[in-house]
């Protein structure tokens, strides 16, 4: 993997941790998410 595409995944997944982050608990639960779920749903997110 080389640099950019590497720089560019990090920022993806930073941007679906910041994103799910500032959801309410209530916006979270709705959608089915635990808080302790966030990391791992932002990796899944940039492993496609």
């Amino acid at each position: 993997m080389n640099v950019a595409r590497s720089f560019n995944t990090w920022r993806k997944y930073r941007q679906t941790v910041t994103e799910l982050g500032r959801m309410t608990s209530r916006e979270l639960q709705d959608l089915g998410i635990n808080r302790a779920d966030i990391p791992s749903i932002a990796r899944h997110s940039v492993a496609r």
